[in-house]
């Protein structure tokens, strides 16, 4: 029997130390010797660690394929390329280059996932701050906001969406009967409540215009990548299976497209590549693996069951908002994988499952280590010279998070 208080602690101390990165040292080391303390004092078997681990194979797949193209796009020019479109399209208007970044993360969000609005378009958004002489953080906020925002468009807009169906979508066109109306809730109270937050950073003109670089052959490989994935993607998500392996073998084939065109190594380009947010996954993985074994999956699965005794609508309500802000303390990919244990256990209704699912993608939008893309986030704008601590993330968070939440259960509860 496991010893539930000592592997609390140790969780705890390690979730902590992911927030908080004491003596700034990466969240992956924090969550990684959580992991390693807690097998060394017998607390979770090595092989029940290595199990935890092996959970999360089409995770890692997903977010290498996804860190290669973006690799791969960056080193060809093709963000600076973006960002020059999108500078010349805003016309000098602070405002509407913001409004032109929400709508990108929207649809890369929607069929490329959160992960590759993190990886992907927030090196972009940096590049076009810089050339406009806007404000950056309003345009990075929104980024990491629609992010997760947008991420319950389709199944495939997020990672956490397949961990929470236990790799068993319901039907594209139930899915849309579902969050079609919760995601549209989710995405305007989200850009209205961040336009007023950002709304003194947002003032005065950028740059009309400026000048765009020309696209290579290696950019235009870059690019075409990108939307070859989002099919694949998409027809993968049709057809109800793993993301992970096509999403890692479509950036690989983009990768060393790009970088035969460019007649460099495709070495250099692996190597420029943050890999620390495997490990930390894995960590993440491993840590609430410990957790399980204390039996908060069964004390879970039992409230669950209480509270759709007093209705599915109030059920759904309330799992969701308390996943929205726990996913905040671990994580929404080991949160979400908590739940599925638990929505199996207790056999939840579908609407229940909905409440859990718009929860666990849309709260992490409170603080930085809610999800897995806002860490991304973290670690693209820390490449680029910027950083965001975690209570100014967290100011921004509690003003735009919690109004999203309620518009977006409270849509979910309409359509049912």
């Amino acid at each position: 029997m496991t010893a539930a208080l000592p592997t609390w602690i140790i969780c705890i101390a390690a979730t902590a130390g992911v927030i908080t990165r004491p003596f700034r040292w990466p969240e992956a080391i924090w969550a990684v010797a959580g992991a390693v303390l807690l097998v060394a004092l017998g607390l979770l078997p090595i092989g029940s660690a290595l199990g935890a681990i092996s959970k999360g194979t089409d995770v890692y797949l997903f977010l290498t394929g996804m860190m290669l193209l973006s690799e791969a796009a960056r080193a060809e020019g093709l963000f600076d390329w973006v960002a020059a479109t999108a500078v010349n399209h805003a016309r000098g208007s602070s405002i509407r280059l913001f409004m032109l970044v929400y709508g990108a993360g929207v649809v890369v969000t929607t069929f490329l996932s959160n992960d590759a609005t993190a990886v992907v378009l927030t090196p972009a958004v940096y590049a076009a701050a810089r050339k406009s002489g806007a404000e950056p953080l309003p345009l990075l906020f929104a980024c990491a906001l629609v992010a997760n925002a947008a991420s319950f468009v389709l199944p495939i807009s997020n990672p956490a969406n397949l961990v929470l169906y236990g790799g068993h979508m319901p039907p594209l066109k139930a899915w849309l009967g579902s969050f079609a109306l919760p995601s549209l809730a989710a995405i305007t109270v989200t850009f209205v409540a961040l336009r007023l937050v950002e709304r003194k950073r947002l003032v005065g003109p950028c740059a009309p215009a400026v000048e765009r670089p020309v696209l290579g052959r290696g950019g235009w490989a870059a690019l075409l990548g990108i939307v070859a994935t989002a099919l694949v993607l998409i027809a993968m998500s049709a057809l109800d299976r793993p993301l992970g392996l096509p999403t890692c073998l479509a950036g690989a084939a983009t990768a060393l497209g790009v970088s035969i065109m460019a007649r460099r190594s495709p070495a250099k380009l692996v190597g420029a590549i943050s890999w620390g947010v495997l490990p930390l996954v894995a960590g993440l993985f491993v840590l609430v693996e410990a957790l399980n074994r204390t039996g908060v999956v069964g004390w879970i699965a039992g409230a669950l069951g209480r509270a759709a005794r007093f209705g599915e609508p109030i059920a759904a309500a309330g799992a969701g908002t308390i996943l929205a802000f726990g996913s905040n303390l671990i994580n929404n990919l080991p949160a979400s994988l908590i739940a599925s244990t638990a929505i199996a256990q207790a056999h939840a209704p579908r609407l229940v499952v909905d409440g859990l699912l718009i929860g666990v993608d849309l709260g992490p939008n409170l603080s930085i280590t809610g999800s897995l893309a806002t860490i991304l986030w973290l670690a693209a704008i820390r490449r680029e010279g910027e950083d965001v601590s975690f209570l100014r993330f967290l100011k921004v968070g509690a003003a735009t998070m919690p109004p999203a939440l309620l518009a977006a259960i409270g849509a979910r509860l309409l359509t049912s």
